[in-house]
């Protein structure tokens, strides 16, 4: 007993209460304190735990083209990139990516000045939306979203401000009124996804031409995330950046994980003009400052393989996206075919559920199956709780065994 504890027992006070281990206040703030551990993590769990058929996760279970793996692994042994990089990304890179978007798109960027590399698009969205916007102004998204957009516009200040996509006639539209609606004195930018996850869809050349009229208009900026550019099956991808008045408001986001197979490598990029790319730059350098060194000078190569290339890729996920939204189908699933991405919606109130949350999380033991709840990437649940996401990035015979098993669903 030491000589403290011993007064207080002379006293008759007893030892003094003990004090509190670690702080008392709660450590996370209160911009991130409704985001906890992804779905994305808690369903991957949960197919490792079941051995499920991960359909959840969008990432694909064959690695890229072994040119682009072998250029990384010859990247590595020729010293290029084992040290840090140049902050904007290697210049052969820079300049593929220049080079995609003159050819692709008659878009005409400066390497030097109006390209920037980033650890995934996930790294640009975040760093776009931190050096763009300041507390308290309005960031507009399409609803639902990617989940990480409404966390980087809160770590930002910003007040998210959804436009729903809503389902009809086997496929989800934009209401171009309800998105002019949403713009007020606050709204600073509008944050676009086309192709959009999760919902398939790809906004038309009209759609496009009215959302950049109303930009031009109220003096908004765009953020664009196109990570599916390639990965479109009907209609066409027309960067919003193309339209009149929009190549100097417009911050283009693309990345290499989904167009070649190659997820793991968090290579992704900017694409505007220089004062956009310059501020893009000034929050990107204090998040990760440079990243995949030997990646850039691979995923380089990538951009330049041939289009028979990409023209392979979207054949193959358009049969895949075929093969799994008829067995949902013929399961007894309502199917929502993306026009893009490599995503299906499905709604599950044909199968007698209306809660997506519950009906995800007891899939894998029912039908050693994961999927997704489209609740997650919506502001107003209520919207999205009975749409549930399956990703066909997988091989044929994995999409099989999956349609197999969901029709266990049939005799409940």
């Amino acid at each position: 007993m030491d000589e403290g504890t011993a007064a207080a027992a002379v006293d008759g006070a007893g030892p003094p209460p003990p004090r509190p281990h670690g702080p008392r206040r709660p450590l996370l703030n209160r911009r991130l304190a409704e985001f906890g551990t992804t779905i994305f993590a808690e369903m991957s769990a949960l197919a490792s735990e079941t051995g499920a058929i991960n359909l959840g996760q969008g990432f694909p279970d064959t690695d890229g083209p072994e040119s682009v793996r072998e250029a990384a692994v010859r990247a590595v042994r020729d010293g290029r990139g084992n040290q840090y990089p140049p902050g904007p990304g290697v210049p052969e890179l820079r300049t593929a990516i220049a080079d995609h978007q003159h050819a692709l798109y008659g878009l005409q960027h400066d390497p030097d000045t109006e390209v920037l590399v980033t650890a995934g698009a996930t790294e640009a969205i975040a760093a776009a939306l931190l050096a763009l916007v300041e507390p308290g102004d309005e960031v507009i998204a399409l609803e639902p979203y990617y989940d990480s957009y409404a966390a980087c516009v809160a770590m930002a200040g910003g007040r998210r401000v959804p436009v729903t996509l809503r389902p009809r006639d086997g496929a989800y539209h934009l209401d171009l009124d309800e998105l002019r609606d949403a713009v007020t004195e606050r709204t600073r930018l509008i944050l676009l996804n086309s192709p959009h996850n999760p919902t398939g869809t790809v906004l038309t050349r009209a759609e496009l031409a009215a959302i950049a009229e109303l930009a031009v208009e109220r003096d908004l900026l765009v953020v664009t995330d196109e990570v599916y550019e390639h990965l479109v099956f009907d209609g066409e991808h027309v960067p919003i950046a193309t339209f009149p008045g929009m190549r100097e408001r417009t911050v283009t986001i693309s990345s290499a994980g989904k167009t070649f197979s190659l997820t793991g490598w968090k290579v992704g990029w900017v694409t505007g003009a220089p004062a956009l790319v310059s501020a893009v730059r000034s929050a990107k350098q204090f998040l990760t400052y440079v990243s995949a060194g030997p990646f850039q000078y691979a995923i380089a190569e990538a951009l330049r393989l041939p289009r028979a290339y990409f023209d392979d890729l979207r054949s193959q996920l358009a049969a895949r996206r075929d093969l799994l939204a008829d067995g949902l189908a013929d399961v007894g699933f309502e199917v929502y075919r993306p026009a893009g991405t490599y995503f299906v919606t499905t709604d599950i109130s044909p199968l007698g559920a209306s809660d997506g949350f519950a009906f995800c999380r007891e899939l894998p033991r029912r039908c050693g199956v994961v999927a997704i709840p489209n609740a997650v990437f919506y502001d107003h649940r209520e919207e999205g709780a009975r749409f549930i996401r399956f990703a066909f990035c997988k091989r044929e015979p994995v999409l099989r065994e999956a349609v197999s098993r969901l029709k266990l669903l049939r005799s409940g």
